[in-house]
């Protein structure tokens, strides 16, 4: 006699129970697709990271160390993607950060001319500071303080930030040359006769295609899409290879240690100042990043608080401290994440699929860098696009919110800093209420950080800080 009781339903592999991809209504193609669309939107810190800091890292002469340098930034990328993955189960990447590379190699060492091995001891250290916060809550203590509509106003000011960075892109190295500096007008719309700026604008229309049609991974195909359009019209070099033997960072390993031990060479005002730049602008960037994407993703809760926001921070603090061990500047995490998001990301497994890539990057460096800027760039103006939507949530007939959200989501793409941005917001939130006669409304650890920010800007006024 047959059985004619029901088969049990199949149960979910052990990675889809892990990552809990049933209650995050996710798939494993998707996180797949969304951690590849996250490394390939980010992958060109691999290049632009060592490009920067080989100008101050070095033995002999600039770009000797650039292989090393190479490794140091994909392993490091690694470490601290693969930590939020598994630990705080978000779909974020880390990578050393770009503007701090900027502050590192220019401000600090060429410019100062502080060692680069005592540069890198202030990073370390900056990494083991971030730690003790994370360990006694106080990062998150901050990203649940801040009022919804500054988290809303954050998550767009990102999305105006990276489709800048996107539409700036320098066309002589690739990028996209929309938007191009003005004498007479501060910026203007770039020569759309320039072949790369051409490219770029055809790939808006290609991954703009795919969106509408709503093609699962379209920000990945656009990408690939214009990139090899790009070599078949030979406006940019084909790769000229694809897999190449990475360079161990011997030179760099554990110079953060000798570092240590030279910071009275460097002066302790200079160190101590240097110290405080790089623990300000990663704690805010790290805070405005989380925030933003929080409310893109959907994981701020109804009372404003990011779960599992400890474990997140501290893959960012570990992956800084990694970093400088390894001999590359700050790890913070990366806006990018939102294109990997916006495919559909949602569970720890995107950032896993990330770490899993930046881990192969090192050993196809001559492919990874042949994708031009000008194909990376339609995709994030795409995730501009999306995070924009978060400002419906504004009240934008209460001055309270509007005035410090509006400001928020202007000054980060005019500053070019998430922390600057933030940083307004932070200041003119209590202020509006207090006019209101609402001060009382205002969380005590937002008039902190505002009276924080205030003593910043005077000091930068000053030329102090």
């Amino acid at each position: 006699m047959t059985n004619s009781s029901p088969e049990p339903a199949p149960t979910p592999g052990a990675i889809a129970q892990f990552f809990d991809f049933e209650g995050l209504q996710t798939n494993l193609r998707t996180e797949i697709i969304a951690g590849i669309t996250t490394f390939i939107t980010m992958g060109y810190i691999l290049v632009v990271n060592p490009a920067y800091l080989s100008n101050a890292i070095f033995l002999q002469e600039s770009g000797d160390l650039f292989g090393e340098l190479v490794v140091a930034t994909g392993v490091s990328a690694m470490i601290a993607t693969l930590i939020m993955g598994i630990v705080a189960k978000y779909p974020i990447a880390l990578a050393p950060g770009m503007g701090l590379n900027a502050f590192f190699a220019y401000s600090v060492v060429l410019e100062l001319g502080i060692d680069w091995r005592v540069a890198l001891a202030a990073v370390f250290i900056e990494g083991l500071i971030f730690i003790g916060l994370t360990l006694t809550n106080l990062r998150a203590a901050i990203i649940t303080a801040i009022p919804e509509c500054l988290k809303r106003a954050v998550a767009a000011g990102i999305g105006l930030f990276i489709a800048y960075i996107a539409l700036s892109g320098d066309p002589e190295f690739g990028g996209a040359g929309i938007i191009v500096a003005s004498e007479a007008t501060i910026t203007t719309l770039g020569n759309l006769a320039q072949p790369e700026t051409l490219m770029a604008v055809i790939g808006i229309v290609i991954t703009s295609a795919f969106v509408a049609r709503r093609v699962k991974g379209g920000l990945l195909w656009g990408i690939l899409a214009t990139a090899i359009l790009g070599w078949i019209l030979q406006i940019t070099p084909a790769p000229q290879g694809i897999v190449g033997l990475p360079i161990w960072p011997k030179d760099l390993l554990g110079q953060a240690f000798v570092g240590l031990g030279q910071i009275g060479s460097a002066g302790i005002a200079n160190f101590l100042a240097v110290l405080f730049v790089f623990l300000f602008v990663d704690l805010f960037d790290t805070i405005g990043t989380l925030s933003g994407i929080g409310i893109q993703a959907g994981y701020i809760d109804e009372d404003g608080n990011l779960p599992r926001a400890n474990q997140a921070l501290m893959a960012d603090a570990i992956g800084t401290t990694a970093g400088a061990l390894l001999g590359t500047s700050t790890v913070t995490s990366y806006i990018e994440s939102a294109a990997g998001i916006s495919e559909g990301g949602r569970s720890g497994f995107a950032a896993v699929v990330s770490a899993g890539c930046f881990f192969l990057s090192i050993f196809f460096i001559p492919l990874i860098s042949a994708i031009p800027g000008y194909a990376t760039a339609p995709a994030l103006i795409i995730v501009g696009v999306l995070m924009m939507g978060s400002i419906t949530g504004i009240r934008w007939s209460d001055p309270a919110e509007s005035i410090p959200s509006f400001l928020t989501i202007l000054l980060m793409p005019l500053t070019f800093s998430i922390a600057e941005g933030l940083a307004v917001g932070f200041i003119m939130y209590p202020l509006v209420k207090a006019f209101q006669g609402k001060a009382h409304e205002v969380n005590w650890v937002v008039w902190l950080l505002a009276a924080i920010f205030v003593a910043r800007f005077v000091l930068l006024g000053l030329g102090i800080a």
